[in-house]
C-alpha cells in the first residue's frame, strides 16, 4: 500500500478507470456477438445491431479504452464476418 497521498489517490482513480474500461470492453464483446448472432438467424434488426456494435467500438476508441488501430481492426473483421454470414444464409 502506498504511503504518499498523491499515489493513494492515483491508485483509487486507476481502480475506477479499470472497472469502467472493463465494462466497456465487455459491452463491445456483447454487441459484437449480438450482431453476428442476428446475422446468423436472419433477424430483421441485424443491420441496426451491426451499426450499434460499430458505434460502440468507435466510442471506446474515442475514449481511449482501446487503441484506434485496434478499433479499425475490430470493425473490419466484424463487418467482413457479418457479410460472410449474410452471404451464406442468402445463398442457400
Amino acid at each position: 500500500m502506498a504511503n504518499i497521498k498523491s499515489q493513494i489517490k492515483r491508485d483509487r482513480q486507476n481502480k475506477l478507470r479499470h472497472e469502467r474500461n472493463k465494462a466497456v470492453r465487455s459491452e463491445l464483446k456483447t454487441r459484437t456477438k449480438g450482431a453476428l448472432r442476428a446475422a446468423e438467424t436472419g433477424a430483421e434488426d441485424m443491420g441496426e445491431r451491426l451499426r450499434l456494435a460499430v458505434k460502440r467500438i468507435d466510442k471506446a476508441a474515442a475514449k481511449g479504452v482501446i487503441h484506434s488501430n485496434q478499433a479499425a481492426r475490430r470493425k473490419s473483421r466484424l463487418v467482413r464476418h457479418f457479410a460472410d454470414i449474410v452471404e451464406e444464409s442468402s445463398g442457400e
